[in-house]
């Protein structure tokens, strides 16, 4: 069996891409010879690896064994070309996953303070919600997530990372603002506007406050942080966010911080793939991310973006 480099670059592009078109548009490859590479991979290895239906493949049980070796043999011969290439220790490129609030308010700083640290400067950030970034670990697309949502999944480690406080926002002339302290019976009959399903906010909503509130409303259901704020700051609603996402309105009287005391943090997590190949650079962010605080920064406020972005 001699089983080519190619073949399973091809073979990791098909399985996170789907198709053999968008995998050969990502190798700058025809799509005849990303067939043919796959074709011959399976030939080699007596086993299918992809369950075919129309135009799409989805990984099957024998493909699902391979991923996580191909990845890792890629990232060492990666490494390897790479070697003599960079000085430091630390090479090749890490993709990073962050969900809304975490990627827009934290990570920035985050990568800031590592490249500083170690002069690396090989990144790319995608920002979405939990459900998605935790998607993408599992598919091989991404080498590490900071989210905010609770993971329970059996593929991927999860390890606490900082905390967050959660606070209650409203439009500045909001009636609930007369109250001088606030109890869960008085936000009966409110109508919220909150995040979409799969985010970290939402679940926090939902675990926190949600079965402590009598007849609350869903007024509008939006994804990304910055369209809620405006939705409340235009009088639609309230909603749960983040302190540090909210600073920037709340500074602004856009939106104003309601006397209600939240009765748990939340949560901020690191997630990898249980069978990603611990590379010199992923450990060494893993370790730069659990020493790491958050300074005096600015607050950023949020932006809509669901691509994968070239932080070089």
């Amino acid at each position: 069996m001699n089983i080519a480099l190619k073949q399973l670059r091809v073979f990791v592009a098909v399985a996170q891409e789907k198709t053999i078109t968008a995998a050969a548009e990502r190798l700058y490859l025809t799509k005849p010879a990303v067939s043919m590479a796959l074709a011959e991979l399976e030939k080699q290895l007596g086993q299918s690896l992809f369950d075919r239906y129309h135009n799409r493949l989805t990984l099957n049980y024998h493909g699902k064994r391979l991923l996580p070796l191909a990845d890792e043999l890629l990232h060492r011969t990666h490494s390897i070309e790479q070697l003599f290439e960079q000085d430091g220790p630390l090479t090749g490129h890490l993709a990073i996953g962050s969900s809304d609030t975490v990627g827009n308010q934290l990570t920035p700083f985050l990568l800031r303070d590592f490249r500083t640290q170690t002069g690396h400067q090989d990144q790319s950030l995608l920002i979405g919600n939990t459900a998605s970034i935790c998607q993408k670990l599992r598919d091989f697309e991404l080498d590490i997530g900071l989210v905010e949502g609770q993971v329970n999944q059996p593929a991927l480690i999860s390890q606490p990372w900082l905390k967050d406080e959660m606070v209650i926002i409203c439009h500045p002339a909001h009636p609930l603002r007369q109250h001088k302290t606030l109890t869960f019976t008085d936000l009966t009959q409110t109508e919220w506007v909150l995040r979409e399903s799969g985010s970290g906010t939402r679940d926090y909503f939902l675990n926190q406050i949600a079965p402590e509130v009598t007849d609350w409303r869903l007024a509008f259901e939006l994804n990304t942080t910055e369209s809620i704020i405006n939705s409340v700051a235009a009088g639609l609603g309230i909603t749960c966010l983040s302190r540090r996402a909210v600073c920037h309105a709340v500074q602004e009287n856009r939106v104003a911080e309601l006397p209600f005391r939240l009765p748990k943090e939340r949560q901020y997590w690191l997630l990898y793939h249980q069978d990603k190949y611990n590379s010199p650079l992923l450990a060494a962010f893993i370790d730069f991310c659990q020493r790491w605080q958050p300074g005096s920064d600015p607050v950023i406020p949020a932006t809509e973006s669901n691509d994968l972005t070239d932080l070089t």
